[in-house]
């Protein structure tokens, strides 16, 4: 989209004047919007190297991890001071009005940005309108708005890095909360307001502790347990702190924490912890490891090693072959196994020529006789 760049000290001349009067900078700054679209006048995008230090000069000593790397990056980015801020905030929403007034005369909705913009300008003039294209000017200012907005959120990733080490003592890896953390800062930027006169990290820390928990709820176990339960476990080591034993009795506990006592017997319960085949048990010279304590040395028992190599299709095969073949057809047809599609009842009982009664009665006994402990060991891994 061709026209006049306007640098972002020319347009806080503009907003500065506007945000005199905070309770109609809205109305005013759409006003100006309109002033920009018929003059035809485009917003400045920064180049991020513009808010990073200069550090050719220094010869800092080699970062070695990805820990170390990620925290010289973010140290080498510029701050804000109260003011920059403000006016980085004002520039963010003013970008923000122009795109939504560009999408609504377009006819286009929030749902249309989804995934970012991934058509041209030319594409768009050239080949008409290809499906899921946007127009060219709905494009650069979505770049625009993104573009400050990426600024604001880098400009104040040493947020994350200062507010990560709360949850240092912590399994999860520093990287992967401060990646959280990053996305939770773009959150904060789009429902911060300038007008209430905070600084943005005292609004960004709430939500920075939001993602870092959120996190940790979800992908601090292994198998995960509900948000629910591990609040309760934190009441629960509360509880059992104060009463100075480790042994206590439920309902000791419930009554120490004030929780119910199936609560906190479900909590208890989801609190194991997994562990790795190939930790390493007792002298760790020796090498030896879980996997040896558990490994089965006589095979003659109902389980076998083969189950854990067994695959979905030879499992149903296995079964489908303890039916007739009157049952193997009825459950093959019903099921779409080894067909294109699966077929109802009354498709199945008009192939056979019997009643649609007679055809539930076949698949019910089938179904039973399929339904042994092997299969069923088979067959879990892929029920999620």
């Amino acid at each position: 989209m061709v026209g006049r760049i306007i640098t972002h000290a020319e347009l806080d001349q503009h907003l500065d004047r506007l945000a005199q009067d905070p309770a109609h900078f809205e109305q005013s700054a759409l006003k100006l919007v309109e002033e920009f679209d018929a003059k035809g006048i485009n917003l400045e995008i920064s180049d991020p190297l513009s808010w990073r230090k200069d550090t050719s000069a220094t010869q800092d000593s080699p970062r070695t991890t990805v820990d170390n790397q990620l925290r010289a990056e973010i140290e080498n980015i510029k701050t804000l001071d109260r003011e920059q801020e403000a006016r980085l905030a004002r520039r963010i929403e003013f970008a923000r009005l122009r795109l939504k007034t560009a999408m609504s005369e377009a006819g286009l909705s929030g749902t249309d940005l989804e995934g970012g913009v991934s058509a041209t300008p030319s594409a768009y003039i050239n080949l008409g309108k290809p499906e899921g294209a946007l127009p060219p000017k709905v494009c650069r200012l979505w770049s625009e708005l993104h573009a400050l907005r990426t600024e604001m959120v880098e400009r104040n990733l040493y947020l994350a890095l200062i507010n990560v080490e709360r949850y240092a003592h912590t399994t999860a890896g520093r990287p992967d909360l401060i990646q959280e953390g990053s996305a939770a800062l773009f959150r904060a930027v789009d429902g911060f307001d300038w007008r209430r006169g905070l600084l943005f990290r005292t609004y960004a820390v709430h939500w920075l502790n939001q993602a870092f928990r959120s996190y940790l709820y979800n992908f601090g176990n292994t198998v995960r347990v509900p948000v629910y339960l591990q609040k309760a476990l934190k009441h629960i080591n509360q509880a059992v702190e104060r009463l100075g034993d480790p042994k206590a009795s439920v309902e000791q506990i419930a009554r120490e924490s004030n929780l119910g006592e199936n609560l906190v017997a479900t909590a208890i319960g989801a609190a194991r912890s997994a562990r790795s085949l190939d930790m390493p048990i007792g002298d760790a010279d020796d090498g030896s490891s879980l996997r040896d304590v558990l490994r089965i040395q006589n095979e003659d028992g109902p389980y076998t090693t083969e189950l854990e190599d067994t695959s979905l299709e030879e499992g149903i095969s296995e079964a489908l072959g303890r039916l007739s073949e009157r049952e193997r057809y009825v459950v093959s047809l019903r099921f779409g196994i080894g067909w294109e599609q699966e077929h109802t009842l009354a498709e199945v009982a008009q192939k056979l020529g019997v009643s649609l009664e007679r055809v539930r009665q076949i698949q019910v006994r089938a179904i039973s006789k399929m339904r042994t402990p092997k299969l069923r060991k088979t067959v879990d891994p892929f029920l999620n």
